[in-house]
């Protein structure tokens, strides 16, 4: 569930007199209510109905306000119970709210605890039922205007072809969306917050200025970047350290973007951009090191040795990776019946798939450095970033907020809400711990054994 702009919730005010119909109508809306969320003053939230009654906890101020848009919206997003219903009611506006956006991102778990046991279920099934299914305005329908998944060619995920459709389905938005509420480099990764006093602008420079120190990057090496989005990380390494390199993306957008930004900056005639798969490396290019950042989720689980071999083969001797990336959160990961339950029937991460990203696959911190060193690549640090995510997160709210109007006119309303809404739930994921935000720096070893990395870390620290 995501929220609105800063809109103040309404105060609670005597509902309209109603007709019997309507009141039957309202009195098992506010059932449907108690039984997914707890009692009003239980459950820590107000909510207001389509008739403008405020249903609110007495004695404290509700941290964000339900707003249920009409009679059928409860029906619709929680008959049947799951995560992804209750995510395209918001999407379609059947639900929205109103207040602080990751108090509001927690309703799904709510109700998903809530609604265990099947005496529970039945009782919301009765309820529900009372409410009507014909009121949803076409013009509102999901199916209409709806950001969906793009058609996948074959079976099989992680095909070559069926991997470019999913990340051009992702970043094709368009540059001009993604503009309004990234950083002035258009880093679409976590940024690094050192002190914890900077603005976005100046954790994404540090962000970069910390994977290069990490790279010991020196003038006149050869850098691939893996994934290299609108080439921020490729301008500032060549401006900064006076290195040359190759970037590949499979967006072709991104990759004209990249290019200007390059040539803006007067290194385009010593990087290049290339629209690649990392399957499809030639087999003479050769590196002193290699970065990629953020590009890791798509690969896939079963494919990941094939990335670290291909990054492996890329590299000279002695040189280092920087892999920069999500991972499954070990101290939050559960297993067993609950598991299956929320993967199965509450259809956890449902809407991540669907809308955001397709075939996205994320493995645990132990099994991605067991693949990687598999393949004769040795892990040589390893730095969570997890808590410099959610601030991350926390400014890309905040300015695609602000930037709503100008948002929804370049993509529409049904996709500036999935992308404001896949950020407050992934920034969720992170403060529980079930996702983690992982730098590994790894090295191909000399062929006896040596790897050119300090004794120490201070060189990352030093002035």
């Amino acid at each position: 569930m995501s929220v609105s702009t800063a809109t103040p919730a309404r105060s609670a005010a005597p509902a309209p007199a109603q007709a019997p119909r309507d009141a039957r109508t309202v009195a098992a809306a506010r059932e449907a209510l108690a039984i997914a969320f707890g009692p009003t003053d239980a459950r820590g939230f107000a909510v207001r109905l389509w008739d403008d009654s405020v249903d609110a906890p007495a004695g404290s101020v509700s941290p964000f306000t339900l707003v249920v848009r009409r009679p059928g919206a409860l029906r619709r997003a929680l008959l049947p119970p799951s995560e992804l219903s209750l995510v395209e009611a918001y999407l379609r506006d059947d639900l929205d709210a109103e207040g602080d956006l990751g108090a509001a991102g927690r309703l799904g778990d709510l109700a998903a605890s809530r609604l265990r046991s099947p005496r529970q279920l039945v009782r919301l099934v009765r309820a529900l039922r009372v409410l009507p299914t014909d009121d949803l305005p076409s013009a509102h329908d999901v199916a209409s205007g709806a950001r969906r998944a793009p058609r996948l060619r074959g079976s099989a995920a992680h095909t070559r072809q069926r991997d470019a459709a999913t990340v051009r389905h992702h970043y094709d938005v368009g540059n001009d969306f993604y503009a309004l509420w990234l950083d002035k480099r258009s880093i679409y990764s976590c940024a690094y917050f050192p002190t914890g006093t900077e603005d976005l602008d100046a954790a994404q420079e540090a962000k970069l200025e910390h994977i290069c120190r990490k790279l010991r990057l020196q003038s006149g090496e050869h850098l691939l970047d893996v994934g290299c989005g609108w080439g921020g990380l490729l301008e500032y390494a060549a401006t900064r350290y006076g290195v040359s390199g190759v970037g590949i993306t499979l967006s072709e957008p991104q990759a004209q973007a990249a290019r200007e930004r390059l040539a803006a900056a007067g290194v385009g005639d010593r990087v290049r951009i290339e629209v690649r798969d990392y399957r499809d490396l030639p087999a003479d290019w050769r590196f002193d090191k290699a970065v990629s950042v953020g590009m890791r989720e798509h690969v896939g689980a079963a494919r990941l040795p094939a990335y670290f071999t291909a990054v492996h083969g890329a590299l000279r001797p002695g040189g280092l990776f920087l892999d920069h990336g999500l991972v499954r959160g070990g101290a939050a990961e559960q297993r067993g019946v609950m598991a299956w339950l929320k993967g199965r029937l509450w259809k956890r991460d449902a809407f991540i798939q669907r809308y955001v990203f397709p075939d996205g696959e994320l493995v645990p911190l132990g099994t991605l450095i067991g693949m990687a060193e598999r393949t004769g690549l040795e892990a040589r640090d390893v730095e969570n970033l997890r808590e410099h995510y959610v601030r991350t997160l926390h400014h890309w709210v905040d300015r695609l907020e602000r930037a709503h109007v100008e948002a929804a006119a370049l993509v529409g309303e049904h996709t500036y809400r999935v992308w404001r809404l896949y950020m407050a739930a992934t920034t969720l994921g992170f403060l529980s711990g079930r996702l983690t935000l992982i730098q590994t720096l790894l090295a191909k070893p000399m062929p006896d054994g040596s790897a050119s990395v300090p004794l120490s870390r201070a060189d990352l620290y030093l002035p």
